[in-house]
């Protein structure tokens, strides 16, 4: 067996995980099958009862998948990963493994608009409440901590106003109070933040972004320790069954192959194009880490090798203008899904945090003239002037 922790990240990225079959195949394979066989009964008897290693299932064991989780898991740092259907299963099922009724969470106000759904109106049913303090704020963090919380939950950066918090005070917080650190990786994935080398104890993902990174696949990823992921999270996909597919966890293989280049690319245009969105006289604001004006770019320079592909800004005149700039543009994508090649624009407060009470979404920041921009791949100019028409 390689040690593939000896090599570094872009070889890993493209070889890690992979366990060629009796045909010698070049490329990962892809076993789209239901079950597998076993050589006797004995056999059988032993993988079911965990004596054997082996394949049973394709909902909880396949080998493709288990490729995916392997390099994920590889690149990550961690010393296991689950897949799983898409990135809010992977937030569902790390909820319901490591939690039960009567249990608390404090989560940042900051975080996707399906998740605030999730934790306020799903795991509500279950008894399991949920504290919202705002992210860079690490008072409001000890102060929400009660004697039943047991998870502490975030993205940094925060979609899609791009806040971040430092992870490594927030562990140590966690930790302080015997609860779990886990954050959202989904917008710097692991080529440009290592959340656990900075104490999370665990990461999840919607590989359906940046590591897909074509928007081809619905996708999650959890990675963490065996102890965690390996044992609780894994019962839940063993049991409940939210399972990644084969034929996505090929694609989203391929994904990490590339991942490391397309998001210095992403990076490189989110960059010139937030410098230019603050110069234009009908932008209010604009929120980039990679900006001198955002409060936390020294942070984001510390705890990221790069700044990232998403952007978001204020439009003057509300929602009106904010729809009229998105409806005038020639080149990019109206819609809510992020990190693909193609560039897209959305207007959240209408789409992604849509759901959300015009309390909760003012409490979160998102305003009726905010639009975000997740930067894709094309020629810079071009994304300039698609935007030019308007601001």
């Amino acid at each position: 067996m390689i040690d593939w922790n000896e090599f570094g990240f872009d070889t890993r990225a493209v070889r890690a995980g992979q366990v060629r079959t009796q045909e010698d195949e070049h490329s990962e394979a892809i076993f789209p099958t239901s079950s597998f066989v076993f050589k006797s009964a004995a056999e059988a008897a032993a993988i079911f009862a965990h004596k054997q290693e082996g394949n049973i299932y394709s909902r909880f064991t396949n080998p493709t998948v288990r490729t995916f989780e392997e390099r994920l898991a590889s690149l990550e740092g961690g010393e296991r990963c689950i897949a799983t259907a898409s990135g809010m299963a992977a937030i569902f099922s790390t909820c319901l493994g490591l939690l039960k009724a009567g249990d608390h969470i404090v989560a940042s106000k900051s975080i996707f608009g399906s998740t605030v759904i999730l934790l306020t109106n799903i795991l509500a049913k279950f008894d399991i409440k949920t504290t919202f303090v705002d992210l860079e704020n690490l008072d409001s963090w000890e102060a929400a901590i009660q004697d039943n919380t047991k998870l502490l939950f975030l993205e940094t950066p925060s979609n899609p106003l791009m806040a971040l918090v430092d992870i490594s005070v927030v562990a140590e917080l966690a930790h302080k109070y015997n609860c779990l650190l886990a954050v959202d990786n989904c917008l710097c994935t692991p080529a440009l933040q290592k959340p656990l080398s900075l104490g999370a104890d665990i990461v999840i993902h919607s590989a359906t972004k940046y590591i897909d990174g074509q928007g081809r696949c619905l996708g999650g990823a959890i990675v963490g320790s065996e102890e965690l992921v390996g044992k609780d999270i894994f019962a839940v996909l063993r049991s409940g069954g939210p399972s990644m597919s084969p034929f996505n966890a090929w694609v989203f293989l391929k994904g990490l192959e590339t991942l490391n280049l397309r998001m210095q690319k992403h990076c490189e245009n989110a960059n010139i194009l937030a410098h230019w969105l603050e110069q234009q006289e009908a932008v209010e604001r604009v929120y980039y880490p990679g900006l001198a004006s955002h409060p936390q770019y020294e942070l984001a320079k510390k705890q990221q090798s790069n700044f990232g592909g998403l952007l978001s800004f204020e439009v003057k005149g509300g929602q009106v203008a904010a729809w009229r700039l998105m409806d005038s543009t020639k080149i990019m994508s109206i819609t809510a899904n992020l990190g693909d090649t193609k560039t897209t624009i959305t207007h959240p407060a209408s789409t992604t945090h849509g759901r959300l009470t015009p309390e909760q979404r003012a409490d979160s920041g998102i305003s009726d003239g905010l639009v975000r921009i997740s930067v894709g791949l094309e020629d810079i100019e071009d994304l300039k002037a698609d935007l030019k028409l308007i601001v």
